[in-house]
């Protein structure tokens, strides 16, 4: 048996930011895209087509926040729910800086 001590996980706020920021990295190499992880514009433009509505870029991001909050607040405590929120959420305020400032 090791006597080795396994520390509890980190679920402070600066953790989850962190966590939060790999995912995007990670994605960005996942989908060999240097810039990271947008791919909303993309998805806003063919539910638009799809469907006749108009959502933005950042409706879109503030959309997939809800759905990390929707699931966050039932069954088991899940970090991911919470790392992806916070990454969508930053998400939704760099397509609002690029179109509404």
């Amino acid at each position: 048996m090791s006597s080795e001590t396994v520390s509890p996980p980190d679920y402070s706020a600066p953790a989850f930011l962190e966590k939060a920021a790999q995912h995007m990295r990670d994605r960005a190499e996942q989908r060999d895209a240097g810039n990271g992880e947008r791919s909303m514009a993309k998805t806003v433009t063919a539910f638009n087509a799809l469907y006749g509505f108009e959502l933005t870029e950042e409706q879109g991001w503030l959309f997939m926040v809800l759905l990390k909050q929707s699931r966050a607040s039932c069954g088991v405590f899940v970090p991911d729910d919470y790392e992806d929120g916070a990454a969508y959420f930053a998400l939704a305020g760099e397509a609002a800086a690029k179109n509404r400032s």
